[in-house]
């Protein structure tokens, strides 16, 4: 896996090169800039684009806007977006707008090396990520709409579902067996009337679903 990062912190992006370049991922370029990162993407074409959403010039949104712009270019292509701090209201907008090869996550999650490389491969390879805390936030915040018809097993798997973990991550995370999880996932799309796709297609529609509640 190639990646290219976009971080205006040089530290930050110098930190998160060396940590992927351990676990065996090709940094293809760094970037300080949003122009920088569109050049660079342009040049080396990687397979997730690690980005910053807030870069020079104003340090609010830019990083989220050149996001916009990789994926009008290269539809195809992995975007993972760092923040700061939670901003659930930015994060369910840029997903709910394309789920799909997009993961969102707090900067602080760089440092479990094992679980954001997982993330990465798994945005990379089209699926979708959502930092737990903006999860649990949503979470608890939703009270109507399609999840009220799921239990609160089948909602904690949703959750995990969300930040983009795998069903034997799933059977990890909750101490149950992975027939016992496949069964909950079947059962969400039922409820959730997603079942004339494929499950990884799927598994997008319930995330944005779990995201539009």
């Amino acid at each position: 896996m190639r990646a290219v990062i976009a971080d205006d912190n040089l530290l930050v992006r110098r930190g998160i090169a060396a940590v992927l370049r351990e676990a065996g991922i090709e940094v293809a370029a760094e970037a300080g800039a949003p122009d920088e990162l569109l050049e660079a993407i342009d040049t080396h074409e990687p397979d997730v684009a690690i980005v910053d959403i807030r870069m020079p010039p104003t340090h609010t949104d830019e990083g989220l806007r050149a996001a916009r712009d990789i994926r009008e270019r290269y539809p195809e292509m992995g975007i993972v977006i760092l923040s700061e701090h939670v901003q659930a209201d930015t994060a369910t907008r840029v997903l709910a707008e394309s789920p799909a090869r997009l993961g969102y996550l707090l900067k602080q999650r760089v440092t479990d090396v094992d679980d954001f490389v997982s993330t990465l491969e798994h945005v990379a390879r089209g699926g979708s990520a959502l930092e737990p805390k903006v999860v649990s936030r949503l979470l608890s915040a939703s009270q109507d709409g399609p999840l009220q018809a799921l239990t609160p097993r089948e909602l904690e798997v949703l959750q995990l579902v969300a930040e983009g973990r795998s069903n034997q991550a799933i059977a990890d995370r909750l101490v149950i067996t992975l027939r016992a999880v496949e069964k909950h996932v079947t059962s969400i799309f039922g409820k959730l009337r997603l079942s004339s796709t494929s499950e990884d297609h799927r598994r997008v529609l319930a995330v944005l679903t779990y995201l539009k509640d």
